[in-house]
């Protein structure tokens, strides 16, 4: 592995007493080595999500969200992160919201800071409660656009970009991987940040389609999942059917190419309990439960998470406490409601606060 040469100031500001910590999320030589190894011949990696994750998430990787917070996120891998106990992940993102509940669950030591956040659910309290505690250390400060530069950066086989992304804001002083520095191309003063290639050891990415070999199909906004497949280290792709190989270039194209996979995972409801465009809408009750109850304390967040993800042991046991068909039925009409494919769809729902629970998630 290559040395490198952080923001020292950014160091100092963080305490960050290891900086070899910040190596791999950087390393080229190592990421190409990796990219290298990987098998270019169509071969089936078709196998199940719990041998996907024993064999592709290990201990101390860095790890990238997917998806974007709870659009097209592959929840029900996570999920199974937690159930195996993978320990000391770094986790990376923009935004980076799901990670804030693998701190809770001890999987996740280090955070790559981009956004955590919940929108109109309310705050994330457990990600400010897990960083007051000392549960979690920050390594870095980021945008979205620095991490989806840093992204493309490595898609592109660049060693970085400059950019003109968080120059004026404090992030500068709380993020080592970054450099202000004068513009090449300009005689006169003009400062850029230099922003080097990110390479994640692991990625997960839940798609519409993908056939056995890993061409893999997304409706919708990507966001950065297309970087990130080039990027990543190792590649897990789950998707909600496994079609034939004719059948992904039917779709207007491979979003996904095969020679960045090593493993896929038929998983329909894989984004349960958030969005999947085209097929089913987020349910709100869920996420507000979780965070105006579960959030609130470590013992409200314990009682949750064994109820709803060491309680079930698969996604369909996950969409049977949600409701079943009923569920499935309202949650497929208003995502294409949602997208302007239906009509006529009453978005109300019996909101969940601390002092009022229906019960009911559809």
């Amino acid at each position: 592995m290559s040395t490198f040469s952080y923001n020292e100031k950014a160091l100092e500001h963080l305490r960050i007493e290891d900086p070899s910590l910040l190596d791999s999320l950087v390393d080229f030589e190592t990421a190409r080595e990796a990219h290298l190894k990987k098998e270019h011949a169509k071969i089936d990696k078709r196998m199940s999500l719990t041998d996907a994750i024993a064999t592709y998430v290990s201990d101390g990787d860095v790890m990238t969200d997917a998806g974007f917070a709870y659009v097209r996120t592959p929840h029900q891998a996570y999920w199974e992160i937690m159930r195996q106990a993978k320990k000391n992940l770094q986790c990376i993102a923009a935004p980076n919201t799901n990670h804030s509940f693998l701190i809770f669950n001890n999987n996740c030591d280090y955070s790559h800071n981009s956004y955590v956040g919940v929108e109109m659910r309310g705050i994330d309290r457990n990600y400010d409660r897990m960083l007051r505690a000392g549960r979690v250390k920050i390594l870095s400060e980021w945008s979205h656009g620095g991490v989806a530069l840093g992204l493309k950066a490595a898609q592109l086989g660049a060693p970085g970009v400059f950019s003109k992304q968080m120059l004026g804001s404090d992030m500068l002083k709380y993020n080592p991987y970054l450099k202000v520095m004068q513009n090449p191309m300009r005689d006169d003063p003009d400062p850029v940040v230099f922003i080097p290639a990110l390479y994640p050891d692991v990625t997960i990415i839940h798609c519409h389609a993908a056939d056995k070999y890993g061409n893999a199909y997304i409706y919708g906004p990507t966001v950065n999942d297309v970087a990130t497949a080039a990027a990543a280290r190792k590649l897990i792709i789950t998707a909600e059917e496994i079609v034939p190989e004719s059948s992904i270039r039917g779709r207007q194209g491979t979003i996904i190419p095969f020679f960045y996979v090593d493993a896929v995972v038929e998983l329909p409801f894989g984004a349960v309990p958030g969005n999947m465009p085209g097929c089913y809408y987020w349910s709100r009750q869920w996420w507000e439960k979780l965070i105006r109850f579960g959030c609130v304390s470590d013992e409200n967040l314990k009682v949750f998470f064994d109820e709803w993800v060491f309680g079930v042991k698969d996604q369909f046991e996950f969409v049977d406490k949600l409701g079943g068909a009923k569920w499935i039925a309202e949650s497929r009409i208003q995502t294409k409601a949602a997208e302007g494919d239906h009509e006529d769809i009453d978005f109300s729902y019996e909101e969940f606060t601390r002092t009022h629970d229906s019960g009911l998630y559809y």
